[in-house]
């Protein structure tokens, strides 16, 4: 499975470089995993085994971060947070509960995905000793399993959103993002395999057919299964105007990575929500690609705000979409 190196001691990846830093830049039109670094997160994920033997050469102390969709899994990711309980038609979303069912208890991750199971008929995952499960050093759950040879790209997403979501505190890893492997050591502890098989097994069809319901079937062609290159520099094709709109965006990129500078105070969602809106409208006329988008965005958030990623994705997916509604064509464009 391709892989790429985790910061030691957390679960996040380690920074870009310095010229990554400064300047603004797809994922896709980076040298630098061709040269053997490992900017830009999952992007840099690889099976090249001589790299792979470099970069935990030069930081042993690295974990191991898994990009989903090039390695063709879908992780349920269970979380235990300590949050209140939302209202009862957002726990599982696209299916009403009705106000005679009990909920006394229900607090989590487990519970809603048990709860969904349950009304479905089915086995509940976070008890299928058939696949790979790892329990994470907060006490959740990953559920591994491999993503369905030649049907859809299958989209990451987060418990809490509001658009797109399995059940509340149920995350969903696949493409767009990556999970941490099992046996990776945090401060917070291990990622733990629990007893039973040590590899994934088939997604079942009925929470295939769950994700597809909710969402996470967008209209892209399912991802290759085989790593990037990692030799010599990646050509890339831009979209009509992709220079105006990285002119433009540029700047507003740059006040993002900037809220670095202080954990609060520097009006970041405000900032990331004008990034984003107005990647939206450029998208939307054509300028630059939505993928190039997010990952733009993506990183500009997570550069500032590493440890809210959950959250950004929300404001950038919620910006963008409204962003699309009011195309922009940079001067002298039509």
């Amino acid at each position: 499975m391709p892989v790429h190196p985790l910061a030691p001691g957390t679960k996040t990846p380690p920074a870009n470089c310095a010229r990554c830093r400064s300047d603004q830049h797809a994922p896709a039109a980076c040298p630098c995993p061709g040269e053997g670094r490992w900017c830009h997160g999952f992007h840099a994920a690889t099976t090249d085994t001589g790299v792979i033997r470099d970069w935990w050469h030069q930081e042993p102390r690295f974990g191991v971060g898994v990009s989903c969709g090039p390695a063709g899994v879908v992780v349920i990711d269970v979380d235990t947070h300590q949050a209140p309980l939302p209202d009862r038609q957002r726990l599982l979303p696209g299916i009403p509960i009705d106000e005679r069912v009990d909920l006394g208890g229900l607090s989590s991750g487990y519970d809603t995905l048990a709860l969904l199971a349950a009304l479905r008929r089915r086995p509940d995952p976070a008890q299928d000793t058939g696949t790979l499960r790892v329990r994470t050093p907060s006490g959740g759950l990953h559920i591994w399993y491999r993503a369905p040879l030649g049907g859809p790209a299958i989209r990451s997403s987060s418990g809490s959103s509001t658009r797109t979501a399995l059940a509340w505190q149920v995350d969903v890893r696949a493409t767009g993002g990556y999970i941490v492997a099992p046996g990776t050591r945090t401060a917070d502890g291990r990622y733990e395999p629990l007893p039973g098989s040590r590899t994934p097994a088939s997604l079942p069809l009925w929470l295939n057919a769950e994700l597809a319901r909710t969402g996470h079937h967008p209209a892209l062609p399912a991802p290759e299964r085989t790593a990037p290159p990692r030799r010599g520099r990646t050509r890339t094709t831009r979209a009509n105007g992709a220079d105006d709109a990285h002119r433009i965006l540029a700047p507003l990129l740059a006040e993002v990575r900037d809220c670095a500078q202080a954990p609060s105070g520097t009006a970041f969602s405000e900032k990331l929500n004008r990034a984003a809106f107005t990647a939206g409208g450029l998208a939307a006329g054509g300028h630059i690609t939505p993928a190039e988008c997010a990952d733009l965005l993506t990183d500009a958030a997570n550069a500032a705000r590493p440890g809210q990623s959950r959250r950004s994705q929300l404001v950038i997916d919620s910006a963008l979409r409204a962003g699309s509604h009011r195309p922009i064509h940079p001067k002298g464009r039509s």
